[in-house]
């Protein structure tokens, strides 16, 4: 890996963690069209190059965690069920979602189609909830959906967002609970993945400033993505997400089934 493709990873990264289209799906395929194989260093940069993109919730939301402790206490709810579905599943992820190229590019498609379908059946539906009037058990069954990203292609904004459109509430307030509930799972998964590999990263010292750009690129892409999104579902649904995952899919098919 050269610093160019650390960049553009840390830009996929960015753009792709706190939309509705799986940052996991995105990286893993942006890495193999750069030509880089699937090292143990390549899965590495993937997990610290999260860290960007967890900065950028913190520099946006900080004062908001440390003002609302009932959103925290949610946030928790929503999280520990998140929590045991990855600690239990984690080697099944590791050995099976994330090396099966087919199951990736049909879960991303079959998502793309339920939001479509959920997004025309809800079209006149009356969003008015906020994060605010969540019960704990919506919190919980919130972080059961989110548990459903262990699979490469469902993504984790995706599934959450759209469980607190089934309880009611507003797609800006959605996505914007997605992205604070996106802190301790991704600061959670990242620990448990960096200690796993332990032995990698102490070995990569010399690639420091790999890591460093991939996540500064992240970083500062995630900043200008949340503020996008959260303005953009204030006017609009998820359909345009449903039909970008439909024709990604269908191109990503044809690749694997051309041998590329």
């Amino acid at each position: 890996m050269d610093l160019v493709q650390a960049v553009v990873i840390g830009v996929v990264e960015g753009i792709t963690e706190f939309l509705p289209i799986s940052s996991t799906f995105h990286v893993i395929w942006a890495s193999r069209f750069l030509g880089l194989s699937e090292s143990d260093f390549v899965k590495l940069f993937q997990i610290v190059i999260q860290s960007g993109a967890v900065l950028a919730v913190l520099a946006l939301y900080t004062r908001t965690l440390l003002t609302d402790r009932g959103l925290v206490t949610r946030l928790v709810a929503s999280f520990i069920p998140t929590a045991v579905v990855g600690f239990v599943l984690y080697r099944e992820i590791k050995d099976v979602f994330l090396t099966s190229l087919w199951l990736q590019v049909v879960v991303f498609a079959l998502v793309g189609a339920l939001f479509i379908v959920v997004e025309r059946f809800w079209a006149h539906r009356q969003l008015t909830r906020t994060a605010g009037d969540l019960s704990l058990r919506d919190a919980a069954l919130v972080g059961l959906a989110q548990a459903l990203a262990v699979v490469p292609g469902v993504s984790r904004a995706g599934a959450v967002i759209l469980a607190l459109i089934g309880l009611g509430v507003r797609r800006d307030e959605a996505a914007r609970y997605s992205f604070l509930l996106a802190l301790p799972t991704i600061v959670a998964a990242g620990a448990y993945d960096l200690y796993q590999s332990r032995g990698i990263l102490a070995s990569s010292a010399s690639a420091v400033p790999l890591l460093l750009a991939g996540a500064i690129a992240s970083f500062i892409v995630a900043l200008v993505v949340i503020r996008w999104f959260i303005a953009y579902l204030q006017s609009h649904t998820l359909a345009a997400f449903g039909v970008y995952r439909l024709v990604v899919a269908v191109i990503l098919a044809a690749l694997l089934l051309s041998g590329r």
